[in-house]
């Protein structure tokens, strides 16, 4: 520890992400990154960038990728705002809407960066507990006493809301911001975006990180009413003026514009996951139902951290946590047929 750092370093406990680990024959599936590439047409956007682009700045407002946004959404160009990862976006949304009133609201089990956020900005927090089925309860989140942010579908449970309960608990909650974190949107849950019109404290946001395979470019997207957005925009220009590079803004817009391709790759996905839960129940697993790019799945057999550490030392990277209630629970990203069947036989062969 450093005599340098201030209190708030001190008192900080860092969001950890899941391993990255270099070097062949690994299959990864502990990150919910998608096991397809991304389209076509981002390689000839990225392709076509002429060097001199790259020696002045990007358009700090993202212009070209916030009308293509607001065209495939149906909205305004005001009521989209765009950022380096959707975690910078609700980093922003944290600083710029939830400090200085009522403790936020989230699921007690859900992203673990929200608390990790609430520490960093000093904004106090009041954890809601999940159903003992891991169900977020919207009834359970205090009305009118505080904002309220959850990921739909959750993490790392899959668990997924529908539109009609989001609509319901907006027409309740009137005072304070609702953000829907929709990370993993794509996979088969309600988008909470068709819902912005009529609510002007409801705030959502995406990535092209999942359904998009873009990961490794960093984009994020908000969605809300114009007032919000300016909001967003106000923080962002006092902390970064250009966050999304000229290379990212010409993939997310080609990504966008190939929408056969991202269909395919999603509906993959999608047909893997079934596939997935069905051969994890045939071993004796526990799983939830999930409308994500990955399961939530307990082994009966033996202890989630057993079974952890015996496909990790083989290569196989999956998600798990020692921390009750989810200490008996993996999540497993979904990655190509053959990424599963590697898992499917290690599991076997731990059986045997």
């Amino acid at each position: 520890m450093s005599r340098f750092w201030t209190d708030t370093v001190r008192r900080l406990t860092p969001y950890v992400p899941g391993e990255q680990r270099q070097g062949d024959g690994i299959v990864k599936l502990n990150t919910n990154e998608n096991p397809y590439p991304p389209s076509p047409e981002v390689f000839k956007a990225i392709a076509a960038v002429a060097g001199d682009e790259l020696r002045r700045y990007p358009d700090p407002e993202s212009t070209a990728l916030c009308q293509t946004l607001a065209n495939y959404h149906g909205l305004g160009l005001d009521e989209v705002f765009v950022g380096n990862g959707s975690d910078e976006i609700l980093a922003l949304s944290f600083l710029g809407f939830f400090t200085g009133g009522p403790a936020l609201q989230f699921p007690a089990v859900s992203y673990s960066f929200y608390p990790v956020y609430c520490d960093l900005y000093d904004i106090p927090q009041r954890p809601i507990p999940l159903t003992d089925k891991f169900e977020i309860r919207l009834d359970n989140f205090t009305v009118n006493d505080g904002c309220i942010i959850f990921p739909n579908p959750n993490a790392p449970t899959g668990r997924a809301l529908s539109r009609k309960a989001i609509r319901t608990l907006l027409e309740r909650h009137t005072e304070y911001l609702v953000v829907v974190d929709e990370a993993y949107i794509d996979f088969g849950a309600e988008s909470a975006i068709p819902l912005i019109k009529e609510y002007p404290n409801l705030l959502v946001s995406q990535t092209f990180s999942k359904g998009r395979s873009l990961a490794g470019m960093r984009i994020g997207a908000a969605f809300a009413q114009a007032s919000l957005i300016e909001g967003l925009k106000r923080v962002k220009n006092s902390f970064n003026s250009y966050p999304i590079d000229v290379l990212a803004q010409r993939a997310a817009v080609a990504s966008l514009n190939d929408d056969d391709y991202f269909r395919q790759t999603v509906a993959a996905v999608i047909d893997t996951r079934t596939e997935c839960i069905r051969e994890l129940q045939l071993r004796g697993f526990d799983v939830l139902p999930s409308a994500a790019n990955f399961v939530f799945a307990r082994p009966t057999k033996s202890s989630a951290q057993a079974v952890f550490e015996i496909l990790n030392k083989q290569n196989i990277l999956v998600r798990y946590w020692s921390r009750e209630p989810i200490a008996e629970w993996l999540r497993i990203s979904i990655g190509t047929p053959q990424d599963m069947a590697k898992m499917f036989a290690a599991l076997d062969a731990l059986v045997s």
